[in-house]
């Protein structure tokens, strides 16, 4: 039986907080080995006597593990996450040298700018900084622990502190060019370098590997071209960032502590990818580097960009995954993101822009939601439940923290703003507010304590763009039947005004001018047929060049028809001129149907494989199908649509309540919304079968018939992303059997059928 622990903690708003464990797990991770060490209960325990202050706390798991379980070998992936094979170190590429969080450029500016604000008042705080005293002594530790093993003193305070009067002494020598401090980091990070071994302690201690991982990696990347760091010292730091840190970063990233993929929060991932992308950097490995973007960009695990950035509202207010947590929680996201984007950009990687900027989506929100707008009253955001594994079910925003004063802001507005001249107002505003950012040591409002080096106002200033960007990333769906735009603004803009035509490329009609915020707007004037819109901003100069163009397809309009009338070959034709046909894979054939032909699937392999991000530009829909099922199973498929088991949409016959059910997620199957009928799909009968979406109502029916509707269906097939599983007759869960029987004349529609042209469709019409 799992034996629950309460543990209290300080969140990242220093605020106290209880937490439930089940029975922690620890683990200790020595050079090129993996022992376990003893299970432990109660509270955390104080850190050594001369420790300093402790830390805001990121983080605090819900551990999983059953007394005695066995943590799994790092090949032991999760069955729907390929265990990545060992990385070994790459010929060493043409790498950005210094290349993480600044490069040669911005120190150039730093040094250029030290008598203008912000760089002059955030110098003055570095220098006043404890950690960057000459007389400084770093302290040093075989074993780092973090969390309550049960056995040892915490003692990962001595790390972190370190780690922060490293990158500043750092920090100080390359803007100052004085060696005593150059001396000063130098003798810091050999220190550790010449004793360190192992971190350990609980899970907490994958937090330890990887916060003080990408801090540690940042100031060694500073230093690297001073003289004075002996070759043998540095490949000796080398070693140890590979063997004591990227170990741990590696082995959570693929295992996640043995738990489900939902379980930990984005930032026990973040700050494990960062001190991966940190790592490969300094150690000149590009295999490390790629296991970090491509986890980035695509993983399902909570620190990617899609789950991290979990809901995209309209006006591109990014819903963060731990907004229902605590606000102490979702401004560090934006600190450990801001900092991996960073780090990638100095090596060419345009991260920031990923996914038409979702980082700077995520980034809005969350400044927004901890910003006051009026006397005490902070501005009210949109929400969405979130659910994981853990069933933490949040259904409203967290006020735990709110306020929180990271020192992150200032990276966000110089790289969106005065990099790209795009608009980021609440970013911008609470940028402004903690101006200027200090750092670990640096104690108030605008230091975010040792979860991130801080100090952005002086490392991420530069001066203003000259002038703004055009609005761009315009995207358009359908919802409820209108059509909502968003788009992103321009840095300069007063106002924006949108623009509609009938036909491609113009002529282009104004339809709303003066728009302000939120940059969106929902077009209720609209008729059947595809519109398309454009964007402009208003400046002081004018009037800017318009947006891209977005075409929506307003109405309701054929979208994909598989009519399965072939006689032979592999391909299903597409009747709807749309160009998405489906290819038959594995045990598949053209068999009798209703009336002429129809797919027909034998239950063990085969299955239609439809066009990639065949769902990306549909809101609201409607799929109808007939089914002929020739033998009942739970959980085999009508269609799953997705790009595995984190994002998908599917109907089932038969779920395992024993109801046909209709279900779509971002995230997993725990953060399913779904749908149930009122019985499983009959067999061996001819049934048709229909599923429609108009804004948040989803209603499904059987035979012409609705058997039941949600009002809450929040999720639209366009939230899905990038889909390269799209499937009739097969699930994402390779587990799941395959569709056995016959399925007609399929189609998917943009926008909602009425219940009198559903009915119509089941009468043969």
């Amino acid at each position: 039986m799992r034996k629950l622990i309460l543990t209290e903690l300080h969140d990242a708003a220093d605020e106290h907080e209880l937490i439930a464990f089940l029975t922690r797990r620890s683990f200790l991770y020595s050079i090129g080995a993996l022992a376990l060490a003893g299970c432990g209960a109660g509270g955390d325990s104080p850190l050594a006597a001369q420790q300093p202050a402790q830390p805001e706390q990121p983080e605090q798991p819900v551990q999983a593990a059953l007394p005695g379980q066995q943590i799994q070998p790092a090949q032991a992936a999760q069955p729907d996450q390929p265990a990545k094979p060992e990385v070994q170190a790459a010929a060493a590429p043409a790498f950005v040298h210094p290349g993480l969080l600044h490069t040669e450029t911005d120190f150039a500016r730093m040094r250029a700018n030290l008598d203008a604000e912000p760089w002059k008042s955030t110098w003055n705080l570095l220098k006043a900084n404890s950690h960057t005293s000459l007389t400084y002594t770093a302290r040093p530790q075989a074993v780092i622990y973090r969390g309550d093993d049960g056995v040892h003193a915490q003692n990962y305070g001595l790390l972190f502190t370190d780690a922060a009067a490293a990158y500043q002494c750092a920090l100080r020598w390359k803007i100052s060019g004085t060696d005593a401090y150059a001396n000063k980091a130098i003798e810091i990070m050999n220190a550790w370098a010449a004793v360190l071994t192992a971190i350990s302690g609980d899970t907490n201690g994958y937090l330890a590997a990887g916060l003080q991982g990408y801090q540690m990696a940042n100031a060694a990347e500073i230093m690297r071209s001073y003289s004075g760091w002996a070759p043998a010292d540095f490949a000796r730091f080398q070693t140890m960032m590979r063997k004591v840190f990227y170990s741990l970063n590696h082995d959570f990233l693929i295992r996640h502590n043995g738990t489900e993929i939902t379980h930990y929060w984005a930032n026990w991932d973040l700050c494990n990818m960062s001190s991966m992308l940190a790592i490969g950097v300094l150690c000149d490995d590009q295999t490390i580097v790629d296991e970090a973007v491509s986890y980035f960009k695509g993983h399902a695990g909570n620190g990617a960009s899609s789950q991290a950035t979990y809901y995209l509202h309209p006006g591109y207010l990014g819903q963060w995954q731990e907004t229902g947590r605590d606000q102490g929680h979702n401004t560090l996201g934006i600190a450990l993101m801001g900092a991996f984007c960073e780090m990638a950009w100095n090596q060419g990687l345009d991260l920031y822009g990923w996914d038409n900027n979702r980082f700077l989506a995520g980034a809005e929100y969350v400044a927004k939601c901890n910003l006051i707008e009026s006397g005490t009253a902070y501005y009210s955001v949109p929400y969405v439940t979130y659910d994981n594994v853990d069933n933490v079910n949040q259904t409203v925003l967290a006020t735990g923290g709110q306020g929180t004063g990271r020192p992150c802001w200032a990276l966000v507005v110089n790289h969106y703003v005065n990099r790209k001249g795009l608009a980021a107002p609440y970013s911008k505003k609470f940028a402004d507010l903690i101006n200027p950012e200090g750092g670990g040591g640096n104690y108030g409002p605008n230091s975010g304590g040792y979860d991130q080096l801080g100090f952005g106002s002086l490392t991420c200033a530069r001066p203003p763009i000259a002038a703004g960007a055009p609005p761009s990333g315009l995207t358009g769906y359908l919802n409820a039947g209108k059509v909502e735009l968003s788009w992103w603004g321009s840095a300069y803009a007063t106002s924006y005004t949108v623009k509609r035509a009938t036909v491609s490329g113009g002529p282009y009609t104004v339809i709303q001018s003066g728009i302000t915020d939120l940059l969106t707007f929902t077009d209720a004037g609209v008729v059947s047929g595809n519109q398309y819109y454009v964007v402009t901003a208003i400046t002081a100069a004018g009037e800017t060049a318009a947006s891209n163009q977005v075409t929506v397809a307003a109405g309701t309009t054929l979208h994909t028809w598989l009519k399965c009338d072939e006689t032979g070959g592999t391909i299903a034709a597409d009747a709807s001129g749309k160009g998405h046909p489906g290819t038959l894979v594995g045990g598949g054939s053209w068999v009798a149907g209703r009336k002429a032909n129809a797919l027909g699937l034998n239950g063990t392999s085969g299955y239609l494989q439809l066009p990639n991000d065949l769902m990306l530009m549909v809101g609201d829909f409607t799929v109808s199908t007939w089914v002929y099922w020739d033998a009942s199973k739970n959980w085999a498929r009508i269609f799953d649509f997705g790009s595995g088991t984190s994002h998908f949409m599917f109907l089932t016959p038969r779920a395992s309540n024993g109801l046909a059910r209709f279900g779509i997620s971002v995230n997993g199957s725990n953060g399913a919304l779904v749908l149930d009928s009122n019985a499983a799909l009959p067999v061996a009968q001819w049934v048709h079968v229909a599923v429609t979406l108009s804004g948040r109502v989803a209603t499904l029916y059987v035979n012409g018939v609705a058997v039941n509707s949600m009002s809450t269906m929040f999720l639209a097939p366009f939230r899905l992303g990038s889909s390269d599983r799209n499937f009739i007759g097969r699930s994402q869960y390779d587990a799941d059997p395959y569709f056995n029987g016959r399925i007609d004349d399929f189609r998917i529609y943009h926008g909602a059928l009425s219940a009198s042209e559903v009915a119509a469709l089941a009468a043969g019409g």
